[in-house]
């Protein structure tokens, strides 16, 4: 079994502040060895399960946040960014029996994580067919076109909850609920036993976590500065809705996430 693995910071267990997700400042290491622990619970629950190669995408802000010297020794670690529009699965492709997402966060335009966002900061929401999208809709629909099912997510209660719609046999696991500005969250040893055994029962079922893709992609997205919809407008297939919204319809999985690398 080859397994692929992408994480991200701010769904990770007791990630509340912009300032802990930041590589070199003060109160960010506790936080990044408990995104390295957490990955490695999740690779420990796919070699419970057979496999015999995992690729670890770090797939937050610098990429450079897990430790690669406490990962195992079947791991290989992609660590940076290869400007590609897989972007944060990087790495993944039809070799995969099945994804895994760990330390994912809700969607720009929701409540669910005191530091939702989609991609970047620089958007109020955005939409595709209609809802509001999170990263882990992106990268499910990139998973799922290279025929690779998502089928484990830990990060906060909103985003597993919300996951169900998209891949309602998914396992998640919610390792905290935001709060207004707040999280609440459970023990950081408990939530990476429990990762372990969530990768495990999420692995028994990957036929059933396959998902067909959508034959468009209509996607909105409204920016936070007018500038950056100007901006995009110019982006071929991209139209302006108004002085901060932007609309683009891709036919495909790869067109879709392209645009989106270009104008996000």
């Amino acid at each position: 079994m080859k397994v692929f693995i992408s994480v991200d910071i701010e769904g990770v267990t007791g990630v509340t502040s912009w300032s802990e997700t930041t590589l070199g400042n003060s109160d960010y290491t506790q936080f990044a060895e408990q995104m390295t622990k957490e990955t490695i619970a999740a690779c420990e629950g796919a070699i419970a399960m057979g496999a015999k190669e995992i690729f670890v995408k770090d797939a937050h802000d610098s990429a450079r946040n897990i430790d690669i010297q406490k990962l195992p020794r079947c791991v290989k670690l992609m660590r940076g960014w290869t400007s590609t529009p897989d972007s944060m699965v990087a790495g993944l492709d039809e070799s995969f029996d099945a994804a895994i997402f760990i330390g994912y966060h809700s969607a720009a335009g929701t409540d669910g994580n005191p530091l939702a966002h989609t991609m970047n900061t620089s958007s109020n929401y955005i939409l595709v067919n209609g809802e509001k999208a999170s990263e882990f809709v992106f990268n499910t629909y990139i998973a799922a076109d290279y025929g690779v099912p998502v089928v484990f997510m830990s990060g906060d209660k909103m985003l597993c909850e919300a996951a169900k719609g998209l891949v309602p046999q998914i396992e998640t696991l919610a390792v905290k609920e935001g709060i207004g500005g707040a999280t609440a969250s459970i023990n950081p040893d408990l939530a990476c036993d429990m990762i372990k055994e969530g990768v495990i029962k999420g692995l028994k079922r990957i036929e059933a976590c396959k998902i067909e893709i959508p034959e468009q992609f209509e996607t909105v997205i409204n920016y936070k500065e007018h500038k950056d919809a100007k901006h995009a407008s110019f982006y071929p297939g991209v139209t302006q809705v108004d002085s901060h919204t932007i609309k683009y319809t891709a036919n495909s999985v790869k067109e879709f996430a392209t645009t989106r690398m270009f104008i996000l």
